[in-house]
């Protein structure tokens, strides 16, 4: 064997990646005892199971030696079970790895360029690189293995050579899945998966062996095995033709009856389970769980993937899919089959029975703070929007106020229609260039009356679609858009326990429009009551310091300061600095980590900084898409935020997914004191990364600047401008002013799509 292969335990820093303590599930009271165990929905009443599938495979190369270590590292359920898809090579020794052409995830087509092949495989002609042309010794001397999937780290490419069954065995884990899909090829080869199995159960425990080939399960003797591995059925597709029978999965799957007269389970893609319909959207649940157990059959589910987004009514949270399949009050499946253990492990041991826990923010716990509300389900800033934030346990809902032609203050993101509504075509005469306010041309709410905003539909913006990933479809255009005083009528009313109201563009509108918003937003307070109620909170936000002066004077109003560019670094002088406009700042994401490609290198002293003097500090803007989550955080925004709220201590959580915010913070396992089974610890800077050769990995970013004290103060607000001689706005192609105002600087485009194609993350704008 190459020396690689001899190397790799010694390289790979297993403690060095601590994201969850070692863990049984168990459901664990709100004060931070353990309850009773609930009772599960499974066929023998335990905990599902969770099985990795090729190992940690969302994050290393599939069936790779840190695939499998890091899935049995502490960050997965203590029982965690390592699935292997077995493979046979020319000399009979048992690979581990799911497709039967390798180089789809390996570099043998590099390595050995003339030595592909085409093979007839279940009827169906495959060409490609096969392991029984290759001896072991050409394998793994020569081979190494590659991310298949492009949206994965490939940082690891040609750093591992392919795994046998007996590398999973040396890592002694809880449980081992043998997976045999091909032995019918095998067979036409002279090779025989059953042949390899009985010897190698001489010195390996395999707790489950599975193949879609009926007749390859009739064949296992379990009897004569030492120990008494489970057999599970594969189910494939509903079209795909099962070899022994010659009938199709989906008729099989219906005569369940038969399937226990030779297997005790099934293995099934998830949608067998939870069909998705054609719109996108979950259909209701069939009865394959139920009748299964009512035989003694028991059903585990496949395809689970944090980056594989699964119907929207998940918005694109995993956690919530998985609660599907386990946290029913119908059913629950045996297992799943996932490519990110952690994940599974979180839902089981954290989130499940855990919906009634209903506790809110408190004394320690971060706020969370809707961005337009819950505008990752309905458009943003709608009557739809806010009452589902209210639902989903916000704190604080915001209002971004805007003005109309008629000097109605209003809720909209931004002051251009043309994204947020259905402003264009209708008003694309109206269209002008503010570069005061932004580079490009947009229709702009001060150029239209509040009966014509009213007149238009709000838009759900999807900041990943170019992706595939749409938000809520079916709520494209739903919703009302609130003026400020019906915002804050549905606040009071609501059970959040407070507002947030972002100003922006103030020196604007009144220098260039006659609007005087700090006195529309005054008075609108004012004649809600908020001035003098000193059981809800207010907290005004804006990136002047001019406009936070302005509401000093009412000591029941906590002022925000938005610093929208990213910094490093934030020094005494510039925070004492601060503290003379502002009781808390809300920063960017990348003011607080600083990355190499999507990778997390360090975290900065923000946080440490500010709070030291104390001014709190809000994170923005959280998003549960996967492709803004760096990769230190598995594609999962649950470890996203417990790093930001127990790594980073952050006070305040913005984002457009309130619902995963407070299902994270009802959950004990988010307190760190409480000594619990099973806890999701914050991710480690460079913990990932720093596996991977240091040529693997992209550049490392340059220091984010340092935010001094001159860039702290803004000039004092201009007079509002006398509405009788108004400055015209400019023309469509008018050449844009240097604002000089950093935070407005519109980046080109096309520049932002090759970022991300790059890094295929949102990471340093978000």
């Amino acid at each position: 064997m190459m020396n690689l292969r001899r190397m790799l335990p010694s390289l790979f820093p297993l403690l060095f990646i601590i994201h969850g303590a070692v863990a049984q599930p168990a459901t664990i009271s709100a004060a931070g005892g353990a309850s009773p165990p609930p009772k599960w929905q499974t066929l023998s009443g335990s905990p599902p199971s969770v099985v990795a599938r090729g190992g940690f495979s969302g994050v290393f190369p599939e069936s790779s030696q840190y695939a499998y270590q890091f899935a049995v590292s502490p960050g997965s359920v203590r029982d965690v079970v390592l699935f292997c898809d077995l493979q046979l090579t020319k000399d009979s020794i048992g690979i581990c790895k799911t497709d039967i052409r390798l180089d789809n995830s390996t570099s043998i087509a590099t390595v050995y360029p003339k030595r592909a092949n085409t093979y007839q495989v279940n009827g169906q002609e495959v060409h490609g690189w096969f392991s029984i042309d290759f001896t072991a010794e050409e394998l793994f001397n020569n081979v190494t293995l590659i991310q298949n999937i492009f949206s994965r780290p490939s940082a690891f490419d040609g750093s591992m050579p392919m795994s046998t069954i007996d590398d999973v065995q040396g890592l002694k884990p809880p449980g081992i899945w043998l997976n045999v899909q091909y032995n019918a090829f095998y067979r036409e080869h002279k090779l025989d998966a059953l042949d390899f199995i009985y010897l190698a159960t001489q010195d390996i425990r395999f707790n489950f062996i599975s193949s879609p080939e009926i007749g390859f399960l009739k064949g296992v003797d379990v009897k004569n095995m030492k120990t008494k591995p489970k057999l599970v059925f594969r189910i494939l597709d509903s079209e795909t033709i099962e070899p022994t029978t010659n009938k199709t999965y989906g008729v099989l799957v219906k005569d369940l009856a038969n399937i226990k007269t030779f297997a005790s389970g099934i293995l099934v893609p998830k949608e067998y389970i939870w069909p998705i319909g054609d719109n996108g959207y979950l259909e209701p649940a069939t009865n394959l769980v139920t009748d299964a157990h009512g035989l003694g059959l028991e059903v585990y589910a496949s395809g689970f993937a944090n980056d594989m987004p699964g119907s929207y009514n998940n918005s694109y949270d995993p956690v919530n899919e998985y609660l599907q399949f386990i946290d029913n009050s119908k059913f629950s499946v045996d297992g799943v089959l996932t490519d990110f253990p952690s994940t599974a492990s979180e839902a089981i041991a954290c989130f499940a029975h855990n919906s009634q826990n209903n506790t809110p923010s408190g004394v320690g716990h971060p706020l969370v703070i809707t961005h337009n509300g819950a505008s990752g389900i309905y458009p943003g800033c709608t009557d739809l929007a806010y009452k589902q934030a209210a639902e989903d346990g916000a704190d604080i809902i915001d209002c971004s106020v805007q003005m109309s032609k008629d000097g109605v203050a209003f809720c909209l993101d931004s002051a251009d229609l043309s994204g947020s509504t259905t402003a264009m075509p209708t008003f694309m005469s109206r269209s002008t260039t503010v570069p005061e306010i932004q580079n490009k041309t947009g229709i702009f709410t001060f150029d239209l009356t509040w009966s014509e905003i009213q007149s238009l539909k709000p838009n759900l913006f999807s900041p990943y679609a170019s992706f595939g990933l749409l938000r809520n479809p079916a709520a494209k255009n739903l919703g009302k858009i609130l003026a400020l005083p019906e915002f804050l009528t549905f606040a009071k009313n609501s059970t959040v326990q407070g507002v947030l109201i972002n100003i922006q563009n103030a020196a604007y509108l009144a220098s260039k429009k006659g609007f005087d918003v700090v006195d529309a937003v005054s008075t609108a307070l004012a004649n809600a009551s908020y001035n003098k109620d000193t059981t809800r909170r207010v907290l005004i936000q804006s990136d002047d310091t001019s406009v936070l002066s302005a509401f000093k004077k009412n000591p029941n109003y906590e002022r925000v300061l938005l610093i929208l560019e990213q910094v490093g670094a934030t020094p005494k002088s510039t925070v004492e600095e601060i503290k003379q406009f502002a009781d808390a700042v809300n920063v960017i994401r990348s003011s607080l980590m600083a990355f190499n490609g999507a990778f997390i290198s360090s975290y900065t002293d923000v946080v440490t900084e500010m709070q030291n003097s104390n001014v709190s500090v809000y994170v923005s803007v959280l998003r549960n898409e996967f492709t803004t989550i760096a990769y230190d955080f598995f594609s999962d925004p649950v470890v996203e935020i417990a790093t930001l709220v127990n790594g980073l201590g952050v006070d305040g959580l913005i984002t457009e997914f309130p619902a995963t915010a407070r299902a994270y913070l009802r959950t004990p396992c988010s307190n760190l004191d409480a000594k619990l089974p099973y806890t999701i610890l914050p991710a480690e800077a460079g913990g990932i990364a720093g596996l991977a050769a240091p040529e693997a990995l992209p550049p490392a970013q340059s220091p984010a600047p340092t935010l001094e004290p001159m860039d702290v103060v803004d000039p004092p607000l201009p007079a509002v401008l006398n509405k009788a001689n108004p400055a015209p706005a400019e023309t469509p192609g008018a050449e844009p002013k240097d604002s000089g105002q950093l935070s407005n600087a519109a980046v080109s485009p096309s520049l932002c799509l090759l970022v991300v194609m790059l890094s295929y993350m949102y990471l340093r704008h978000h």
